[in-house]
Order: C-alpha cells, then sequence, then structure tokens
C-alpha cells in the first residue's frame, strides 16, 4: 500500500528557522522540496544564503570522537549548541597546548635519529669527530664506495696516491669509511674517488667524542625522547577520553546543527514590511501532517498551510511511501529492482508476494528442499546478511513443500509419501483437437490467463486513478483488451471442458468487436477528451499502422499466455532431475542408495535449480505482468532526518 500524503508549506521569522527544524521537522518525517522551484509563480522569493557556522567545529569534534574509547564512557548528556562550541573550543585549547609539545619532542627526535643514521656506519672510527671535522690542513670525506670498485681502488690507486682510506663498516654493497688528503691534492684525489662511484656523507658537527660515543649517547637520548613522546601522546589520550562524553554529546549536538543548516538550501525567503521570513515545502504522510499541525497550534511563531495532492487543479507529484504488512515487506526489495510505484499508482507488493512465492512453489515443488529453502532463509534473515533476501526465500520455502505434499516429492524420492493432487511426469489429460497433454502444462496456461486478466484489472484501476480515460476504456490492457482477453479465455475454457460455445459468428463479433475498439484508441480518446484532430496522422498511414499494432497485440497475448507454460516445464524438469539423482545414487529399483550422492544431487539442485527458478519467475513477474499494468517511475519518499539518526 502506498501511503496518502500531503503537501506543507511551513513559513515564519528567519532567525527561527533552526529552532522549527531542531523541534519538529526531526521528529515529523518531512520530505523536503525546493521550495523556489515548488512556489515558482509567487513573487518577491529570494534563496537563504548563509554560512553554516558549525562546520569547522564539527570537522574538529569528529576528529576528537574518532580518538574517544568508547568502552570507558557512559551515556552521554545532551547539549546545547554554545555548550557544544564550548566544549570542542575548550578540547581544542587543551588538546593544541599537548600537541604542541608532542610535535617539538617529535620534531627533535627526527633530528636525532638522523644524526643517529648518519654516524651509524663510522662507529668503529677510534677518534674524536668533533676534531676530525675541525681539520685545517688535512681534507676529509665521510661516504660509501661499492664493494667492486673498492677493491680496484685497493688495488690500483691505494698505493700510488696520498690518500689515507680508514675502512669502517662494511655491509651487502658498500665499504662504508673516511679517506684522508693533503689539502693542496682534494680536486684530484675526489675526482678519482667519484669515478669509483664514491658517495659523500656530509656530517654536522653536532657530535661530540668518539663515533662510538656519539652513537652511544644519540641511542640514549632517542630511547628517552621516544618515552617522552608515547608520554604525550598518551596525555593527550587521556584527556580526550577524561572529556569524551561531553565531546559525542557535542559532535552529536554539531552534526545536527550542521545537517539542519542545510536545510537552508532548499529553504526560500520572502520579505514582508520590515520582517523577513523562511518558507520550507515538502510532503509529509497525512497522520504526521495531523499530528504536526497538532503540535504547532500553539507556537506564534510557525504557520503551516496544507494541501491535498488529489484535490482537483493540483499539478503536484508526491514521493511514494510504501507501507505494507511486515510479512509482505521484504517483497518490496523486487518491487523496487524494478521501480518505486509513482503515488496514483497501485502498489503490487502484496501481489508480487503472493504470485512469486506461489509460483516458485509450483516450479520447485519438494518437501525436503523447501524445508531446507526456509531453514536457509531464516538463517540469512535472524544473521541480518541479506535479511529481504532470506524472508522471500522462507516464503518461497513454504509453497515448495506444499508443492512437494501435493506432487508426493520428498528430497526427489516418490515413493515415501503419497501426492494429493498428481505426479507432474505422469499426469496427462486429453483436450479436444490437441489430444493427451501434461496437466501441469494446462494448469500453468490457465492460472497464467487468470493473471493476465487480473493485472488487465489493475491496469484499468491504475487509469482510474491517473484519470486517464482513453487508457481505462480503449486501451490494448483496458476495458476494451480485457472483453476481448476475457471473452477468448471463457470461449477456449467452455471449449476444451466440453462444453457448448455460442455459434461460429456470434464468437467471432464477440472477439473482433473488442479489438476494434482497441484498433481505434486514439480518435475515441480523442473524441471523449474533446482533442482535436482526432487522429494525429493521414487515414492510410493511420490504418497502416493499426494494422501492425493489432498484430503486435495478438502475437503478445499469445506469447504471454504461452509464457506460462514454463510452470510447468520446469515443474516437470525439477521431478526430471531428481530423478536422475537418485539413478545415480542407485536408487531406481527401490535398492539401497548412495547416500552421498543423494546428498550431493540434493545440494546441486537446491542451488543451481533453485537459483534458475528464482530468475525464471522474477521474468514472469517483470514481462508478462507487470509489464501491463505498472510503469514503477515513482521518486521514493526521503524524510528530513533519517540520515542523522542514523549517524547518531
Amino acid at each position: 500500500m502506498i501511503e496518502k500524503m500531503k503537501f506543507l508549506s511551513i513559513t515564519g521569522p528567519k532567525e527561527d528557522i533552526d529552532r522549527v527544524v531542531d523541534q519538529y521537522l526531526t521528529k515529523y518525517p518531512i520530505h523536503l522540496e525546493n521550495a523556489l522551484s515548488e512556489l515558482s509563480s509567487v513573487q518577491s522569493l529570494y534563496p537563504y544564503m548563509e554560512v553554516n557556522p558549525y562546520k569547522d567545529w564539527l570537522t574538529k569534534a569528529k576528529s576528537y570522537a574518532r580518538k574517544v574509547d568508547r568502552t570507558l564512557i557512559g551515556p552521554h548528556r545532551d547539549l546545547s549548541i554554545e555548550e557544544a562550541v564550548d566544549v570542542i573550543q575548550e578540547t581544542d585549547g587543551l588538546v593544541g597546548e599537548q600537541e604542541k609539545k608532542r610535535d617539538q619532542i617529535k620534531e627533535e627526535l627526527k633530528k636525532t635519529k638522523d644524526l643517529l643514521n648518519k654516524i651509524e656506519p663510522f662507529r668503529t672510527i677510534p677518534f674524536d669527530i668533533a676534531k676530525i671535522l675541525k681539520f685545517r690542513f688535512i681534507r676529509y670525506r665521510f661516504g660509501r664506495i661499492p664493494k667492486e670498485n673498492y677493491r680496484k681502488f685497493e688495488r690500483f690507486v691505494y698505493d700510488t696516491s696520498n690518500v689515507i682510506f680508514y675502512r669502517c663498516q662494511t655491509d651487502a654493497d658498500y665499504v662504508w669509511g673516511i679517506y684522508f688528503i693533503p689539502a693542496p691534492q682534494k680536486d684530484k684525489a675526489d675526482a678519482v674517488l667519484a669515478s669509483m662511484h664514491f658517495e659523500r656523507v656530509y656530517l654536522p658537527d653536532s657530535y661530540e667524542g668518539t663515533a662510538a660515543e656519539a652513537y652511544d649517547r644519540l641511542k640514549k637520548k632517542c630511547k628517552s625522547l621516544s618515552r617522552k613522546q608515547k608520554a604525550a601522546t598518551d596525555e593527550i589520550r587521556k584527556l580526550i577520553n577524561h572529556r569524551g562524553g561531553d565531546i559525542l554529546a557535542a559532535r552529536n549536538r554539531l552534526e545536527s546543527m550542521t545537517y539542519n543548516f542545510d536545510v537552508r538550501k532548499l529553504a526560500a525567503c520572502t520579505k514582508e514590511k520590515r520582517n523577513t521570513f523562511y518558507i520550507l515545502c515538502g510532503w509529509m504522510t497525512e497522520r504526521d501532517a495531523d499530528a504536526f499541525q497538532q503540535a504547532i497550534s500553539d507556537d506564534e511563531r510557525v504557520y503551516c498551510i496544507v494541501e491535498d495532492p488529489d484535490a482537483e487543479g493540483t499539478f503536484m507529484t508526491p514521493p511514494t511511501k510504501l507501507k505494507n504488512p511486515g510479512i509482505f515487506r521484504p517483497f518490496e526489495s523486487l518491487i523496487r529492482m524494478y521501480g518505486l510505484p509513482s503515488y496514483h499508482e497501485i502498489d503490487p507488493t502484496i501481489f508480487v508476494a503472493l504470485t512469486y512465492a506461489f509460483i516458485f512453489g509450483a516450479m520447485f515443488g519438494d518437501l525436503g528442499q523447501g524445508l531446507c529453502l526456509i531453514a536457509i532463509g531464516m538463517i540469512l534473515y535472524r544473521k541480518n546478511v541479506h535479511k529481504n533476501l532470506g524472508a522471500v526465500m522462507s516464503c518461497a520455502g513454504i509453497f515448495s513443500s506444499f508443492f512437494g505434499v501435493m506432487f508426493g516429492s520428498f528430497f526427489g524420492f516418490e515413493n515415501l509419501i503419497s501426492p494429493v493432487w498428481l505426479r507432474p511426469k505422469e499426469a496427462m489429460t486429453k483436450l479436444p483437437l490437441i489430444g493427451n497433454l501434461n496437466t501441469v502444462f494446462i494448469v500453468a496456461i490457465a492460472f497464467g490467463m487468470f493473471l493476465i486478466l487480473t493485472t488487465m484489472v489493475f491496469h484499468i484501476i491504475n487509469a482510474v486513478k491517473a484519470h486517464e480515460p482513453g487508457d481505462e476504456w480503449f486501451d490494448t490492457n483496458g476495458l476494451a483488451g480485457l472483453c476481448f482477453y476475457g471473452i477468448l479465455t471463457i470461449l477456449i475454457f467452455r471449449y476444451m471442458s466440453g462444453h457448448s460455445i455460442p455459434p461460429r459468428g456470434v464468437c467471432v463479433l464477440l472477439i473482433v468487436a473488442p479489438l476494434l475498439v482497441v484498433a481505434l484508441k486514439e480518435p475515441l480518446s480523442n473524441l471523449i477528451t474533446g482533442q482535436r484532430p482526432l487522429i494525429s496522422t493521414s487515414v492510410g498511414m493511420y490504418i497502416v499502422e493499426t494494422f501492425f499494432e493489432m498484430f503486435e497485440t495478438l502475437l503478445s497475448f499469445f506469447s504471454n499466455t504461452l509464457s506460462f507454460v514454463r510452470i510447468g516445464a520446469f515443474a516437470v524438469s525439477h521431478a526430471a532431475m531428481m530423478e536422475v539423482v537418485l539413478m545415480l545414487a542407485g536408487a531406481e529399483n527401490g535398492a539401497m542408495p548412495n547416500w552421498a550422492v543423494v546428498v550431493i544431487g540434493n545440494i546441486f539442485v537446491i542451488g543451481l535449480e533453485g537459483l534458475i527458478v528464482g530468475i525464471q519467475v522474477l521474468r514472469l513477474e517483470y514481462y508478462e505482468m507487470f509489464s501491463r499494468f505498472y510503469k514503477g517511475d515513482g521518486r521514493a519518499f526521503k524524510p528530513f532526518g533519517k540520515k542523522l539518526k542514523a549517524v547518531e
């Protein structure tokens, strides 16, 4: 069912909009519309332009809230917007001081680690680093050279030059060390070492003592600074958790005010004399609209106009809010996949729920497998994993179990229970002109004809609600089409059941007359609505187009009806597939079956054929039924405040 809607125009002083949104619109679900668009005919309206003052505070509040340990705090109190801003402002000041200290420690730690990493490869130098760095007549170079090049240096250069290379640390690829050279020869030595890919390391003059001593001091300093940094971080965390309740409360309040502030994007303003007023427009359910009016009855700063979308002369299209009994609600997901019904359409949820589960059961009739589907669906539903799918699966399993009893099938075994109705593979019925035909095929086609007639009735109801007399009376799925298909159905049933039918001429007249009305839909529709010309093209072109349209109409009636044969076909194929499983298990002659094969075969059938049947039933719903009465071009009812409540 679709809930009845009311259109509300809410107005009041511009400065009062936050109070109204917070006090009323978060409690009574409203689907807001753009007031400027909805009230385009009203003069002197302009957008509500204002900068959100809460946005920056909310960003900080969210940052602090993410660091709060929820296990250390209890329920938090409600704060006013002023209190919320004060909480974040105070927290920002206290945390800012601690973060400044921590950042200073972090920067010092980074510099110390950099010094440590630079001196580490040279720890074995037994000289005072500070003194080396003050040499005036001897030049020095700290660095590293690839191992292969170092061997070349030793073999070809070292003995023939004035370079003294002090080797320090060696790793997998490099030899680290320091070389000394008299100042006048430094350029030549640098060129030679550079040609051998010597990479210099520049050491600052921050070291004291030998390299090993400097390294040890720096390492101790790093550990000390790391402890201080951790202590500063813990202090920040402790400070935030100590104020955690207030921080979360402030975050929620700022979230609420920020979200409420965004209402201004949909509001309009108007000025009357010296006062400026806001205008908000939106949809509420009839029940909520009545409650809202009752709530603001004593509020002198809020004024509301309520309009009925069904009133004559109203051109507003309300959003769609579905309201179905709980047992049918999971099937709304199948409706949404196709498209929500528009406000003036029939909600097909209950119809789909009944027909989908019933047809699935008929195509997949097995008591044991149906019970398995019920169990699997209940597990998915209870675990809240694909909840709607689980509910649909359980409903389908109920009808599978029902038809399993009707067909006498239990996990493919047909000798354990007697069929209440028939066995799909064996039951045959003799028909005039056709001969023997499987009974489930006949019942499937008859059931399909009944569903087609039902959907045509739905089409007529939708046309009446939408005030479209042409579709109501003359459409293929309107009253004329219903008469044609209904009369044809009655004649076929009477003939196939052995009853007498009217004379051939009368039958032709009863069938052709509604078809002629359908063929003349355009001129007849224009005639009763007073539109001119009666046909939009020439008479000759209209006749040609109508001929092909009528051919397509008859073909669609035939193909749609025949499409329901798949119900019986899958019922028979399911029984045949289970017979193959039992044959593979060695149980065709009443012998003891291979239970492993039986179990695996049933799992395969439930998984594969269950999926195929589910898709085929959905195809019947969408193509054979929805195509006759349902457009699904509605828009969803999206209440203001729903997103905010989900966040909180």
